[in-house]
């Protein structure tokens, strides 16, 4: 018996379907959670390349050149506006440093801070548009072979992926006398050089530790600094005082686990934007201008480019019950918090062509007032702007460490006011200062 034809279309419909349902299967099969992850990591991740001169030790070429060595690591976007956090030994006395994007961009890069002993540093490259920041995670809930993923640039192949999983963690690893890492995680994840300061991720694509080192000799042993830990010294590297010459005043603590995550206020700074700010000790801040805060590197990252006197919406909790506060930024300089002058280091040459040549002779160099505010307290005790200040206290001043310290030593207030000396053409003046709270 003949089929009758109008049941042709609908038998080529199921041939087609029963045709590309094993491919559509095999394509799902094939895109796990692992390449999930990875495809997630992926644009945040920066490779770096850079070169430094290494001096030649050799008494028979005493005046030859020192050698030209080519350097590579990896990093991660922090901040969309360019800043990128990498190991310190990655950038650590480079003549020259360069990043590449995810999208094949090379930029010029720069070092602005680092802490050689967390080995991390931040560094800052001009962008024209936001940049993918790194998805965050915690390292608070790691678990012991949970499956781990590290990306970097490994032997300059960039973007390579190696899986493995947790190792062993709050591993201890001194590489020698000046470096020893705390609190690592053990991973047989491959790291390679190339890959410090790249990320180490969970199957969800998180960051949960930056790669740091790898046990030379062995096999399939490698380590990372937990990404908590790592957040924590961001926050103090990209920190507003820092960079942007602003100041607030909030003491703080990430409280991070599993999936609580969130910034605490342990104390604010006397007379500072902080405590005028009306924030208290136990408050939680949720956002900063809008802007969604889980730790100290985010809410630093809320007030970047922020300017002195810019007023700040914070959302916190306190009590358990939601309000708004307004935290107005201050200005980072002690000095000019203090005395309300700024000042800038001088040579003694340059104070022997204003004042003359016995000054060399009492006086190794000194900070010139480059700016009084008359409302301030150097203004109304007899400081004025172009006065060289050469003294304070009983201590010479040659560069604006010897004032803050002044500044940060308590006891000194039972001299207050403070005694000073400055050069005005030619003649040594004198007159005190008073050292109040306020310099904090």
């Amino acid at each position: 018996m003949k089929m009758p034809p109008k049941t042709f279309p609908a038998l080529a419909t199921l041939a087609v379907f029963c045709l590309l349902t094993p491919c559509l299967e095999a394509g799902s099969l094939r895109e796990t959670s692992a390449v999930r992850a990875v495809r997630r990591i992926a644009p945040s991740v920066v490779n770096i390349s850079s070169e430094k001169t290494v001096s030649t030790e050799n008494v028979l070429y005493s005046n030859r050149p020192g050698q030209k060595v080519s350097g590579m690591g990896t990093g991660l976007v922090v901040d969309r506006r360019g800043y990128i956090v990498t190991n310190h030994h990655v950038v650590a006395g480079v003549d020259w440093l360069r990043a590449t994007l995810s999208d094949g961009s090379l930029h010029e890069a720069r070092v602005v801070s680092f802490d050689r002993k967390a080995d991390l540093a931040i560094i800052k490259i001009d962008v024209q548009r936001p940049l993918p920041e790194m998805p965050l995670g915690t390292s608070s809930d790691l678990m012991l072979a949970e499956t781990v993923f590290a990306v970097g640039n490994a032997y300059g192949y960039k973007d390579t992926v190696t899986c493995g999983i947790i190792s062993a963690l709050h591993r201890e690893v001194e590489v020698n006398e000046k470096q020893t890492y705390h609190n690592l995680i053990q991973t047989d994840a491959s790291i390679n050089p190339g890959n410090s300061g790249g990320p180490l991720i969970n199957l969800e694509g998180d960051v949960v530790g930056i790669n740091v080192a790898i046990r030379a000799g062995a096999q399939r042993i490698g380590f990372a600094i937990p990404i908590d830990d790592a957040r924590r010294v961001i926050a103090k590297l990209i920190a507003v005082d820092r960079l942007n010459g602003t100041w607030h005043g909030i003491e703080t603590r990430d409280d991070k686990k599993g999936q609580r995550r969130r910034l605490l206020v342990t104390g604010t700074t006397e007379n500072s934007p902080a405590a005028s700010s009306g924030l208290k000790n136990g408050d939680i801040i949720l956002n900063s201008d809008k802007q969604p805060v889980i730790d100290a590197a985010d809410f630093e990252r809320s007030l970047l480019d922020r300017k002195a006197g810019s007023p700040i919406q914070l959302t916190i909790i306190r009590a358990g019950k939601r309000s708004t506060l307004t935290l107005v930024l201050g200005d980072s300089d002690k000095i000019w918090r203090a005395f309300g002058m700024r000042l800038q280091v001088i040579k003694s040459r340059e104070l022997q062509k204003r004042h003359g040549n016995d000054v060399l002779e009492h006086y190794e160099g000194g900070l010139r007032v480059t700016n009084i505010r008359k409302d301030g307290l150097a203004y109304s005790n007899g400081i004025r702007q172009g006065d060289d200040l050469v003294g304070l206290h009983e201590w010479a001043m040659v560069n604006r460490e010897n004032v803050d310290w002044v500044l940060d030593h308590r006891e000194l207030r039972e001299f207050s006011p403070v005694k000073f000396w400055v050069l005005r053409e030619g003649k040594t003046l004198f007159g005190h200062l008073p050292v109040t709270s306020n310099a904090r």
